[in-house]
């Protein structure tokens, strides 16, 4: 998913790999572990006058570490890595389950909500801790701080193609500080460091090792062509093995989650099978029976707050206080999109008179200061509260709680056979896009995003955006 705006490769002086990384993330994130368990199970335990509270304590921190350990969440590569909250909440039910043993060994079964009140802030404080780190990481690699030097190989097609999807962001912990070109022809970056011939002798695995050591590169990163072919790539990792220099193959695939590859070798030949996206089954019913059951639940909650949000439009401005759009959803159907109205009831006819101040690079019209926008309306599209009256939508099934932004007829009307494949699935109240920036993103952006959501959609994907649209929601970035 993109996390910055592209730069040149090379621009920037950069540090070494993994190993530059600061020292204090396993120390900070083991005492984080420890501490905040022993403290919330020991007086959790001690308040319900549990027996042995301080062993139970001690008991609890030391199963939390083992099962991180045990999960390599300790690990070099892994500290400050962005993995969501699902792989922690993971481990923090797998802590559940060897704890629930312990008590069946040593006959000590606390209550279940004692058991729970005890264990949450282990998991809630083991989330904010890594949260921290993840962003002081991603701090320093916008720096060209803790990232691997990578020597990125191949035809100038293939080559250009693999820097430039390096240098569009700086989540990653990639950068490139050399290339080496195939054959003829010239990068459109302009005239390669190096360029590699083979011949019958193997002088182009030594060459390519010198190559390497100059750059003092941690990766070389191939990108196989017509001219890098099977028996050469073979040739190329024997020389940068023996000479400890670490190898990755881009087999050009764009967008496509490794959950849906799968390595084999049939006849000395390796292949990648790439698994269809889920388009049914049994996640795609889970997902429309949580759709359901969370719109539904929603509504019931929020309905004083909707009462509220209804009566503060309709003082603020004439009109409604609902607003109805037709938008496109699954498979190209019309479906009417309901909204708290934050615009002045003539906004759409407006609209035309604005076009030239549109800030937006695609067919979506943005404007950070829309005239149309009501004082009410401001504060709607802020908090995004604006939306919560799609929730009727979700219950009736035309939209999900996540999924692509629901476009306009006139967006669609001008969608090439690409943007198109994002109307697969249903829209969403959330997604990639708003988790990501929403209007900052440019539409190049907001169509990779859907179309990679469209690809690798699973259930537990669905559930890491929603952990991740409150924190979006708080900042309120991108919206306007």
């Amino acid at each position: 998913m993109p996390g910055g705006r592209p730069k040149e490769a090379g621009a920037r002086p950069v540090a070494s790999g993994h190993r530059a990384k600061p020292r204090w993330y396993l120390p900070v994130a083991l005492w984080v572990d420890v501490v905040v368990t022993v403290v919330s199970v020991h007086l959790v335990f001690d308040t319900a006058r549990e027996p042995h509270p301080a062993r139970s304590a001690l008991a609890a921190a030391l199963a939390w570490t083992a099962v991180q350990a045990v999960r390599h969440r300790y690990g070099r590569a892994e500290l400050g890595e962005s993995r969501g909250a699902l792989p922690m909440l993971h481990d923090w039910l797998i802590l559940l389950g060897t704890l629930a043993v312990l008590c069946v060994i040593t006959r000590h079964t606390p209550e279940l909500p004692t058991a729970l009140a005890a264990l949450v802030p282990s998991l809630v404080c083991t989330l904010i801790s890594r949260r921290l780190i993840h962003r002081h990481l991603t701090e320093a690699r916008r720096a060209a701080q803790a990232v691997d030097r990578v020597l990125v190989v191949g035809e100038p097609g293939a080559l250009d193609d693999a820097v430039r999807r390096l240098a569009s962001s700086t989540d990653h912990p990639c950068a490139v500080v050399g290339t080496v070109v195939v054959g003829d022809g010239t990068p459109v970056g302009g005239p390669a460091a190096d360029r590699l011939d083979f011949g019958t002798d193997g002088a182009a695995g030594r060459l390519l090792v010198d190559t390497a050591r100059r750059h003092r590169a941690e990766l070389v990163l191939l990108a196989p062509g017509a001219r890098l072919t099977g028996d050469r790539l073979r040739e190329l990792c024997w020389a940068l093995h023996d000479a400890g220099v670490a190898v990755a193959l881009t087999p050009g695939l764009v967008e496509t989650s490794v959950k849906r590859l799968k390595a084999y070798s049939i006849a000395g030949l390796t292949m990648l099978r790439i698994e269809p996206p889920l388009g049914g089954g049994v996640q795609a019913a889970l997902k429309a029976a949580a759709d359901r059951c969370a719109a539904a639940l929603g509504l019931l909650l929020l309905s004083p707050l909707l009462v509220l949000l209804t009566a503060a439009i309709r003082l603020d401005s004439r009109g409604p206080a609902l607003y109805r759009q037709q938008r496109v959803g699954r498979d190209q159907e019309i479906f009417t999109m309901w909204k708290f109205r934050s615009m002045v009831t003539d906004a759409d006819r407006l609209m035309a008179q604005l076009q030239a101040r549109n800030e937006h690079d695609g067919l979506m019209f943005k404007m950070r200061r829309d005239p149309r926008v009501t004082r009410v309306g401001r504060v709607l599209r802020r908090t995004s509260l604006d939306e919560l009256p799609q929730l009727f939508n979700v219950l009736r099934g035309d939209m999900s709680l996540v999924g692509p932004r629901p476009p306009l007829p006139e967006e669609v009307a001008s969608y090439d056979a690409t943007a198109l494949r994002r109307l697969r699935v249903k829209p969403g109240m959330t997604g990639l896009w708003q988790v990501s920036g929403r209007s900052d993103l440019s539409w190049d952006e907001t169509i990779q995003l859907d179309l990679y959501y469209v690809d690798n959609w699973s259930f537990s994907s669905d559930l890491d955006v929603m952990s991740r649209t409150l924190r979006a929601v708080v900042d309120g970035r991108g919206a306007y």
